[in-house]
């Protein structure tokens, strides 16, 4: 897994064009619990896998409230969700206190896209190794946003994040299309998560 010297920091590429702290906190997420989002045109549904990690455990909460019209699913490290969450929450108070609004969904998320992309390009930092499912209603409707750690985010209609991700998407793609009820997409795609 550690690729000698170009693995020390974020800011060291290899002669491959790689930055391999990057593309580790991508595999933390991988490897992390499965996360579940879906849209509708009025509402969102986020669900995650909450298992402990022994016996003798407790699990460890997954989705946070942010706001009360935004929610955040999380897979990875759980202590940079925690640490996401809270810069979210704040974001959203100073917000609402500046301009006596909630704050747009679309922008909290480029905020935050913003917030883990200088992880990638500074020596004294980390990425997260974290992805979130952002899930928000504001005046131009439901949003369901991925934030990956390198600093990109994307906006779907239903994501999965963790473990099982990829046969999740195979398997939506085709079907979302024709698909516009939420209790339909939902109930018929939660079984892929247990």
């Amino acid at each position: 897994m550690f690729r000698n010297q170009y693995d020390t920091d974020v800011t060291t590429w290899s002669p491959a064009g790689r930055l391999f702290q990057v593309e580790y906190a991508m595999e933390a997420v991988k490897q992390g619990s499965a996360a579940i989002g879906l849209r509708s045109k009025t509402h969102i549904v986020l669900a995650c896998v909450n298992k402990a990690n022994s016996e003798l455990s407790l699990h460890q909460r997954k989705i946070f409230k942010v706001d009360d019209h935004i929610g955040v699913a999380i897979a990875g490290l759980t202590a940079d969700g925690r640490v996401l969450s809270r810069y979210m929450r704040s974001e959203c108070i100073n917000y609402g206190y500046t301009y006596e609004s909630p704050l747009p969904v679309g922008r909290l998320v480029v905020q935050l896209a913003d917030k883990a992309q200088v992880c990638t390009q500074r020596s004294w930092k980390r990425p997260y190794g974290v992805g979130l499912l952002v899930a928000g209603l504001d005046e131009s409707g439901a949003h369901l946003y991925y934030n990956c750690p390198s600093g990109n985010y994307f906006e779907y209609q239903a994501f999965a994040i963790g473990p099982a991700h990829k046969l999740q998407k195979l398997t939506w793609n085709a079907s979302l299309r024709n698909s516009q009820n939420l209790l339909e997409m939902t109930s018929s795609r939660m079984h892929y998560l247990l």
